[in-house]
């Protein structure tokens, strides 16, 4: 059994390790209130541009001539990892990793083969691991979350299109965790370049012909682009906020693991402490009961 003062120490720990964990849940739910707002609000701007590109698409007919959306033979692939650059968050981050490699293993098997599919991790520890396991990594980036503004990521999204454009890549997939509220994450993978415009969008309401100024190829030339953009945004903001959500959890579980962790030590010490009372006593009896024979 261990001594009362080891297991004091013990106890001091866990507590000083409670507070720590205690505040780190604090800080995450405070960060998910403010990200949770911003991507609540951001989604139904993102379904309603979407609605509007298959709208006119309908109208056109399939008319749309745009590179941007123009599927070609995926030689050349680029896996985009969002993960975080912080961890103590659960299987956030792990769980990005093991689809983004189920990935490139079973849907780009061939590409990978021929070093012809490569990574642009986004977040640390998605960086670290693509780098531990010697994966191609086209470019890291860990600044995107220190300044999460559409300024910002609409410079890097540009920066893709472009490389699209130029056929340095002929698709472009994003693997990220999607919020779906505090406790649960969902793992997506999803294509960026060529953008696929869904008729299914448009088919959710009654079509509508509407008078467009300037007309709907000009406006498709001009929406593509910015669809792209914006659809970059969410994907960022949705890790962003599934991390603080999966943080803010982790830090919960890790607190009440540490309350009972105490409650588990706190009773250890009393019946050690008894045990050891009581044999003070029993050796006091034995030191009476010798001296009196």
């Amino acid at each position: 059994m261990a001594g009362l003062k080891e297991i004091r120490t013990r106890i001091a720990s866990v507590k000083s390790t409670q507070k720590i964990t205690s505040a780190m849940k604090m800080v995450a739910a405070a960060r998910l209130r403010k990200s949770q707002d911003k991507i609540i609000r951001l989604r139904p701007y993102v379904n309603k541009l979407d609605e509007i590109l298959a709208s006119i698409q309908k109208s056109l007919e399939g008319e749309i001539e745009n590179v941007l959306i123009q599927e070609r033979e995926p030689n050349k692939v680029l896996i985009v990892l969002v993960t975080s650059n912080r961890g103590l968050c659960g299987a956030f981050n792990s769980n990005a990793i093991k689809q983004a490699l189920h990935l490139a293993r079973e849907t780009y098997v061939e590409q990978l083969k021929n070093h012809n599919l490569s990574f642009y991790a986004i977040g640390k520890k998605g960086a670290d691991f693509l780098r531990l396991k010697k994966y191609l990594i086209e470019e890291i980036n860990y600044e995107v979350f220190e300044e999460l503004s559409f300024a910002n990521i609409a410079v890097l999204a540009q920066q893709f299109i472009d490389q699209y454009i130029e056929g340095k890549f002929d698709r472009i997939e994003f693997v990220y965790n999607q919020f779906r509220n505090a406790a649960i994450q969902d793992v997506i993978t999803e294509k960026f370049l060529p953008l696929e415009i869904s008729e299914e969008e448009g088919n959710t309401r009654k079509f509508i012909d509407y008078i467009f100024e300037p007309d709907q190829k000009f406006l498709v030339e001009n929406l593509i682009p910015k669809s792209l953009k914006i659809k970059m945004f969410k994907i960022i903001l949705d890790s962003f906020t599934a991390e603080h959500g999966a943080r803010m959890t982790a830090m919960h579980q890790a607190t009440d693991n540490t309350i009972e962790l105490i409650r588990e030590l706190t009773l250890y010490y009393n019946q050690a402490r008894q045990a050891a009372i009581t044999k003070e006593l029993l050796d006091i009896v034995g030191g009476a009961e010798a001296l009196r024979q």
